[in-house]
C-alpha cells in the first residue's frame, strides 16, 4: 500500500534522511520509532510532499507520487496528522472538519456523512462543535486533528507522535480510537517515541535512528525482548 525506496531528503544543505526505505501492507499498522532528531518527522514530511525528495522514489497502491504535491498525494488517499495538531485555533470545531476535507464540502453527499463519521469516533468533538479550535483541552485538539484528517476518507493515515504530551486517560481514548480505525481495516504509520505505546499499536516496528533505517522487527519479537531498552540505546550510540 505505501512503499518508501532509498529517499534522500533534507532542508537546505542538510541531508536528514539516508536512503530509507520502508514498505507497509495494505491494512496493516506499522511504527516508525527513534529518538528526538532521527527524522521521523522528516520522513512523514516527504511522504506527503511538503518537502522534496532528493532522491529515491514513494509510491502509493502502485502509483509513484514522487514529486507530486501535497493536495495530489492527498487526493491518492494519504493524509497526515502533524506533530503538534496545527489545528486552526480560530476556527470552531465543526470548520476545522470542514477544513481536513479535500474531496467534499459541506451540503454536498458525503460531507455530512463523514463528519457524523468522526463525531461517532470522538463524541466529544460533537458536543463542542460550535466551539473555538483554540479553546480546546489539548486532547481535544488532538481528537480534532485526528479528525480533521480522516474528514477526507484516507486509505493511508500517517500520524505523528499523537500521544505527546497527553494524560494517561486521554491517551487510552485516542488509543481506542486507532483500534477502531484498524479493524475498520485502515493503513496506519504511527510515529512514536514510547515503545509501549509503538508496540501495542503497531504489528511492526522500524527504528529509525541519524536518518536510517537501524533495525526492522515485529512487534511481538520488540516485546519479547528482555533487553529492549538497551537494545534501543545501543543503536542510538553506535549511529552517533
Amino acid at each position: 500500500m505505501l512503499l518508501v525506496e532509498n529517499l534522500v531528503a533534507g532542508y537546505g544543505a542538510a541531508k536528514v534522511l539516508h536512503e530509507v526505505s520502508l514498505e507497509i501492507a495494505r491494512g496493516e499498522a506499522a511504527a516508525l520509532i527513534g529518538p528526538n532528531g532521527a527524522g521521523k518527522s522528516t520522513l512523514m514530511a516527504a511522504i506527503m510532499g511538503v518537502i522534496e525528495a532528493r532522491s529515491g522514489r514513494i509510491v502509493v497502491d502502485g502509483t509513484n507520487v514522487t514529486g507530486h504535491t501535497t493536495h495530489s498525494i492527498m487526493t491518492r488517499g494519504l493524509s497526515l496528522v502533524p506533530e503538534g495538531r496545527r489545528i486552526f485555533a480560530p476556527f470552531t470545531v465543526r470548520d476545522n472538519l470542514r477544513m481536513g476535507s479535500i474531496r467534499l464540502s459541506a451540503g454536498r453527499p458525503g460531507f455530512d456523512e463523514r463528519l457524523d463519521y468522526v463525531y461517532g469516533l470522538f463524541p466529544r468533538l460533537k458536543q463542542r462543535e460550535s466551539q473555538l479550535g483554540g479553546t480546546l483541552s489539548g486532547g481535544e485538539q488532538q481528537m480534532l486533528a485526528i479528525g480533521r484528517a480522516l474528514m477526507s476518507n484516507p486509505r493511508i493515515l500517517l500520524l505523528d507522535e499523537p500521544f505527546l504530551g497527553l494524560a494517561p486517560k486521554v491517551i487510552e481514548e485516542i488509543q481506542a480510537a486507532v483500534r477502531i480505525l484498524q479493524e475498520q481495516g485502515l493503513t496506519l504509520l504511527l510515529v512514536e517515541q514510547k515503545l509501549d505505546i509503538a508496540l501495542n499499536i503497531a504489528s511492526r516496528a522500524c527504528v529509525l535512528i541519524k536518518g536510517s533505517i537501524a533495525l526492522e522487527s515485529s512487534s511481538d519479537n520488540l516485546k519479547a525482548r528482555s533487553d529492549l531498552d538497551d537494545l534501543y540505546f545501543s543503536l542510538a550510540e553506535k549511529a552517533a
